[in-house]
Order: C-alpha cells, then sequence, then structure tokens
C-alpha cells in the first residue's frame, strides 16, 4: 500500500500540472472504493488547479471553484501520458485531461477513491484526522500526551491515523527500530525521552524514504515512471530471520493488530 513518502514523491511528480487549466476529466469505471460521483466530470470541465498538495495519503487537487481528493488506496498508482496516446493498461479507471498531457489513476485492486467537496477542510475523510509526522506539531510532547492515556501497543497507536497521519506499517517498524522501542510495549509505559526518539526517528525514516523516492516492495512507481528504492536502506521491514544490522540476534516477526510486524528482541525494549 502506497504510504506518505510513495504519496509524496507521486504528488511531486504530478506537480507540473499546477496553474494548467483540467481540459475535462473522463471516468471509466466508478466503481471504486465509493462510487464517483456522476457530476464530477461536468463539475470540473475546463477548470484551472489553483494547488496541488498531500494531506496525510491523500492528493489534494484545488481547483477554481471545489476540490478533488484522490486516494490511491492498496494498489493505485498515477502515471503521467500523452493526451493523444491510445494506450491503455487494464485497470485504467481515471483520466485527468489537460492541454498536452494527461494523468491516468490506475488501480487492479479498486481500493482508492476520487471524491469532489467544496469544503475539504470539513470533508468526512479529512476533518478528523492527526497533524502531519513532519510538522512541528508532531513532538515529543505531543505524543507523550498521547501515550499516558492509552493502553494500546505503541505500533497500532503509531499507525492511528487521528493520532498522527500517513505513518503506515512499513515505516512504523522502521521507525521504532531507530528509537530502540519494542512495537508491542504498552504506549502508557513510553518516557517523554521514548517519545522524544520516537518522533525524531520518524521524522527522520520519512524524509529519507522521500529523498529516496519511496519504497519499492511489489510494484510501486512514481507518476513520472521512476521506481522507489527505498527498500535496499529497510532496517527490519520483510527480514524475518535475518542478521540485525545493530546486533547479532535474528529479526523476528509478530502480528500486530492483524498487521506483520518486524522487530529486533535484542535492541528493542
Amino acid at each position: 500500500m502506497p504510504e506518505l513518502p510513495e504519496v509524496e514523491t507521486t504528488l511531486r511528480a504530478i506537480k507540473k500540472f499546477q496553474r494548467q487549466q483540467l481540459i475535462e476529466i473522463k471516468v471509466n469505471n466508478r466503481n471504486l472504493r465509493w462510487k464517483v460521483a456522476k457530476s464530477i466530470e461536468i463539475d470540473t470541465k475546463n477548470q484551472r488547479i489553483l494547488n496541488l498538495k498531500r494531506r496525510a495519503k491523500y492528493i489534494i487537487f484545488e481547483l477554481e471553484s471545489l476540490s478533488l481528493l484522490l486516494h490511491l488506496g492498496m494498489s493505485g498508482s498515477l502515471r503521467i501520458a500523452k493526451r493523444d496516446e491510445n494506450y491503455f493498461l487494464k485497470h485504467d479507471h481515471i483520466e485527468f485531461i489537460f492541454e498536452n498531457e494527461k494523468i491516468i489513476y490506475n488501480d487492479p485492486r479498486r481500493f482508492g477513491s476520487l471524491h469532489i467537496t467544496r469544503d475539504i477542510n470539513n470533508h468526512n475523510l479529512i476533518r478528523f484526522l492527526g497533524p502531519e509526522p513532519l510538522s512541528k506539531s508532531f513532538n515529543n510532547k505531543y505524543l507523550f500526551n498521547l501515550c499516558t492515556n492509552s493502553k494500546t501497543n505503541i505500533k497500532t497507536l503509531l499507525m492511528n491515523q487521528k493520532n498522527v497521519v500517513g505513518i503506515g506499517n512499513i515505516y512504523a517498524s522502521e521507525a521504532l527500530f531507530l528509537s530502540k522501542i519494542n512495537p508491542v510495549k504498552q504506549s502508557n509505559k513510553l518516557t517523554i525521552e521514548e517519545c522524544k526518539r520516537l518522533t525524531a526517528s520518524s521524522k527522520k525514516i520519512l524524509n529519507s524514504a522521500i529523498k529516496c523516492g519511496g519504497t519499492t516492495l511489489k510494484d510501486f512507481y512514481s507518476a513520472d515512471g521512476n521506481a522507489g528504492y527505498f527498500k535496499i536502506k529497510l532496517n527490519v521491514y520483510g527480514r524475518e530471520g535475518l542478521d540485525c544490522s545493530k546486533c547479532n540476534s535474528k529479526i523476528k516477526k509478530v502480528t500486530v493488530n492483524n498487521r506483520a510486524t518486524f522487530y529486533c528482541s535484542q535492541c528493542q525494549s
């Protein structure tokens, strides 16, 4: 599933369409996670894109009179093609047509979604989200206050989008490893120092992944066709049974909240 670095990388690849006129949207299949609104083609026709930005794992197209909210879901991706290109792939569901090029949304599993709204900040998918992990709002004091009142394990707390957005399974495992914190540790057992390490590690791992273009696990490619290559720097995720990069112990795998979780029992306490 594309996580925050993959979504940020995708956003940067399509940023050139900011200020361009969106000639039209073509919907080839409305049956995504939620049905695409029937009015979307008419409401967006010939509107200029004033801004392209990211909130959590959502890409937001701010148009002249409304906004589009795009989520890539489990398997969604964007690619850029020439406007007159007639080459289509299976699962090409939506096309954003511009003067010379188009952005094509492809999603084999159809867990992604595209929404239209005139009040983006109060949209149900946006208004309850927590702070961005790379912002100043996500700091040791904020995290410590969350942990103090929570008996859930720290990995689940970290992946809850109401607490902090965009930290998915891969980067939660990696950030906890860098912080030397066991993923199943009860949140209210964390100290303020551990929260300081964890917020710093989360920012470090996300920034590194963005710099590298995301993580290629199966088939993640940015909209400009480049593959993410952060996988070579993973310390624990997907490394069950392999040597820890910090000690001689083997990386372990457990299931936390129905998600595969990787950690070193010696380095993480």
